[in-house]
């Protein structure tokens, strides 16, 4: 696959759209993921991740290829998302009922395997819990906990997209751990 990626980045290079256009259809579903995962939003996530593929087409030039192209990329799409995190403190949360429907949320929304209602309800609870407490941490934990937990990223690419040494990348990804784990200590013990 990387050798895939490494040919269609040197056509690219060479003027090949279309060669982007299998880059972009390779890595979209993942950097979009990535996006909502971070702001919390579809539309704002959508905006991301174009902006993402249009910066990685204007910076093609720029890109190293002594790294991996996803490691490249999602660096790009992390910034966007800690750019526009930072310029706009979320006003909306995911777990707020849809406009429209009696109750539902956008996690009430999402397909699965038939699972049963009340395993579904479950999960979404739990599932809304843990997104909330992840918006909650600081940018810096946040952004470490997705990438290693969510994106499933080693500690050595999560270094290099967020320009920081892999042992910041452990304390920030421990102290990530250890706030959530407090907050869950607390609503366990409210039950």
């Amino acid at each position: 696959m990387d050798a895939l990626i490494a040919n269609m980045v040197t056509q690219v290079k060479k003027g090949d759209q279309e060669a982007f256009e299998g880059i972009v259809d390779l890595f979209k579903d993942k950097i979009y993921r990535h996006c909502f995962r971070m702001v919390g939003n579809g539309h704002e996530a959508e905006d991301l991740a174009q902006e993402t593929f249009l910066r990685a087409y204007r910076n093609i030039g720029k890109y190293n290829s002594e790294y991996k192209f996803s490691t490249w990329i999602f660096r790009i799409a992390t910034n966007l998302c800690i750019d526009r995190l930072r310029k706009k403190k979320p006003d909306y949360y995911l777990d707020a009922e849809v406009p429209g429907t009696e109750g539902a949320t956008m996690y009430s929304q999402l397909s699965s395997e038939e699972p049963l209602p009340e395993e579904v309800v479950t999960e979404n609870e739990e599932w809304n819990e843990l997104q909330a407490e992840i918006m909650k941490l600081p940018e810096k934990y946040r952004t470490a906990i997705l990438l290693k937990y969510v994106e499933d990223l080693s500690l050595e690419e999560i270094s290099k997209i967020m320009d920081i040494p892999v042992p910041t990348v452990k304390t920030r990804i421990h102290r990530g751990r250890e706030a959530l784990k407090k907050v869950f200590q607390m609503v366990v013990k409210t039950r």
